[in-house]
């Protein structure tokens, strides 16, 4: 049983480093995300002011002419497609569902941060705990003080990931229900002209 013990003892101390360099990666990437949807918000803003009114009276025409040539922003892209080309219902549910498709992926890493981080805090924390009990028990003060640093960073650090995915993930799955929303407007007043004319 002692044998078993060291074993599961070691298998669980050399999980650390991997646990630590993977924590750390997440967070650089969890910083660039914060970039990413900073950039997302402020071309959002933009184009919710060029376009809302026009959307809204149905006049596509002005919102094709509207739409900026250089942005390639998700949203905007399948606006264009949906403007730029006769659309009929099938048509319109198929660009709906690649678009929702397209809007899952780019949500995909808010969700994987925010439910990843603290997983990965949480092994941190217990792996580098032993140690810490280990060091009290025998009196290595110094050992246990650099082993609790471990345990409060990699706690730490998973709940700043954690944070960071939760907060863009509910930004996103907001913005893309707008855009969802703003597309079926569009696809239903183009359809609705092409079978007027």
């Amino acid at each position: 049983m002692e044998f078993i013990s060291k074993m599961l003892f070691w298998v669980a101390n050399s999980l650390l480093i991997p646990d630590v360099v993977i924590l750390l990666f997440l967070f650089v990437r969890a910083l660039i995300l914060i970039g990413g949807t900073y950039n997302m918000y402020i071309t959002k803003r933009k184009n919710d002011r060029a376009f809302d009114d026009l959307i809204r009276e149905g006049k596509t025409e002005e919102l094709k002419q509207a739409l900026p040539e250089k942005d390639n922003s998700l949203y905007v892209s399948y606006l264009r497609d949906m403007l730029n080309r006769p659309v009929n219902e099938d048509y319109a549910d198929f660009v709906l569902s690649k678009f929702e498709v397209e809007a899952e992926k780019d949500v995909a890493l808010s969700k994987m941060l925010s439910k990843l981080g603290p997983v990965l805090g949480l092994i941190g924390t217990l792996i580098a705990m032993s140690p810490a009990l280990v060091g009290l028990s025998t009196g290595d003060i110094a050992g246990m003080a650099y082993n609790m640093q471990v345990v409060f960073a990699t706690t730490v650090v998973g709940l700043v990931i954690s944070a960071v995915g939760l907060v863009s993930l509910q930004f996103k799955q907001r913005w893309y229900a707008k855009c969802v929303n703003n597309l079926d407007y569009v696809s239903r007043v183009l359809i609705e002209k092409g079978g007027q004319a």
